[in-house]
């Protein structure tokens, strides 16, 4: 029985997180952006949600927490890296790579609330 829980503690986090993907997905094409790559992944690293607006690229992390505040700190600088290099193999493949400008973001998913874009956070 103690196998089980950890099991489904981590089914229930995966769940939460896709959810709160999706949900900063909707926010952001409410905005105006266009979503690209959804969990985009490469051997060096991964990026939740790729968008544009115009010729800018926005590569946002998504963090579901307790608080605004837990999101921003759940980023860590190793993650920071991951991102970006992730999005350097992104980039590379775009035909009009040279005319984009490329953005990091968090994307804050907290109970309730409506999920709260920190455009340029890292």
């Amino acid at each position: 029985m103690t196998r089980e829980a950890p099991d489904r503690n981590r089914l229930r986090a995966v769940r939460r997180g896709s959810f709160a993907e999706y949900r900063a997905a909707l926010f952001l094409f409410f905005k105006g952006y266009r979503i690209v790559a959804f969990r985009y992944r490469t051997k060096l690293g991964e990026i939740d949600i790729i968008a544009r607006k115009g010729n800018l690229i926005a590569c946002i992390e998504v963090k579901a927490r307790r608080s605004l505040d837990d999101s921003v700190f759940a980023v860590s600088d190793f993650a920071q890296r991951r991102i970006r290099a992730a999005s350097d193999v992104w980039l590379t493949k775009q035909r009009d790579s040279a005319r984009l400008s490329i953005r990091y973001d968090i994307i804050s998913v907290t109970p309730w609330r409506w999920p709260v874009h920190l455009p340029d956070a890292f």
